[in-house]
């Protein structure tokens, strides 16, 4: 099998206890490096979406959503979805 050598467009994160500072500076810093234009960082424990854009490969925040809000973000921002759905629902 080949190597790949295209950055993706988009980088989706979902953050964990254990992982948390690993993705949000290493492994964001390699995307950003890359070439990956957006990333997306989600925190099931605060229930959050950050949105990023990769600007001159470096990070920039596009918007931070929370809770059950409705998202419409780069780089699927024609189609809206309910945040609310990415939660486990707690008994």
């Amino acid at each position: 099998m080949g190597r790949i050598d295209v950055a993706p467009d988009w980088v989706c994160e979902v953050l964990s206890p254990s992982t948390r500072l690993h993705d949000r500076n290493l492994k964001a810093r390699v995307y950003a490096e890359e070439g990956v234009r957006h990333l997306w960082l989600v925190d099931p424990a605060h229930r959050t979406l950050e949105c990023f854009e990769n600007v001159e490969g470096e990070w920039v925040e596009g918007a931070r959503h929370e809770g059950a809000a409705s998202v419409a973000a780069p780089p699927f921002d024609a189609v809206a979805f309910d945040l609310a759905d990415l939660w486990i629902a707690e008994d």
